[in-house]
């Protein structure tokens, strides 16, 4: 099965003003399509073609392939960035068994706070920082470019894009602020408990 750009599940200005409409329309229309349309010429008549994103993320890792590293993992990785974001995201209250895991695996909402915000602002040049279940047990992690926490052993849960034209737009060079903005104001706290839940 072909890669697809999924719509996004909001509209353009839902996320504003962290995350401005402008943003929203290079990074899922132009940004995210080029992995779609340079993933599917990676795929096309590899014997990955047809497997799920997942096998083809991992086995991809293991056999060090960059173009389907970079454009099918990053295809994955946008197809749930989109929807770890929701208008009025974000806050403290966190559906209850995740609550439960942040307190007991990170030692609580403002150490994982600090932490997921530290990992984004530390990973040099261009990646992403996430919440991964690994060895049954919450993780905050840290991935170069395109890879994601499947390529490491994990199950992410939750993952914020700090590639530069995710945030250049709205916050410049402040990537900090931004790591601040999408965690207290864009998680859909919903969508990375479902995944918790799928992860477990």
């Amino acid at each position: 099965m072909a890669l697809e750009l999924p719509k996004l599940p909001y509209d353009y200005d839902a996320l504003a003003p962290y995350m401005s409409r402008e943003t929203l329309e290079f990074h899922h229309d132009k940004h995210h399509q080029a992995y779609v349309t340079n993933g599917n010429k990676a795929l096309e008549g590899s014997p990955l073609e047809g497997k799920s994103l997942e096998e083809i993320c991992k086995a991809a890792y293991a056999e060090k392939n960059a173009p389907l590293i970079n454009n099918v993992g990053q295809h994955y990785n946008h197809l749930h960035f989109w929807n770890w974001m929701k208008k009025g995201g974000g806050g403290t209250s966190l559906p209850g068994a995740l609550a439960k895991a942040v307190e007991s695996d990170l030692g609580g909402y403002d150490k994982f706070r600090a932490d997921f915000i530290n990992a984004g602002t530390t990973q040099f040049g261009s990646g992403w920082a996430w919440l991964a279940v690994k060895d049954g047990k919450l993780a905050v992690m840290k991935t170069a470019n395109g890879e994601n926490p499947l390529m490491h052993g994990a199950s992410p849960i939750l993952g914020c894009d700090v590639w530069e034209h995710s945030y250049y737009i709205d916050y410049r060079n402040a990537r900090p602020k931004y790591l601040e903005a999408f965690v207290d104001n864009m998680i859909n706290w919903d969508y990375v408990a479902e995944m918790y839940e799928a992860a477990r």
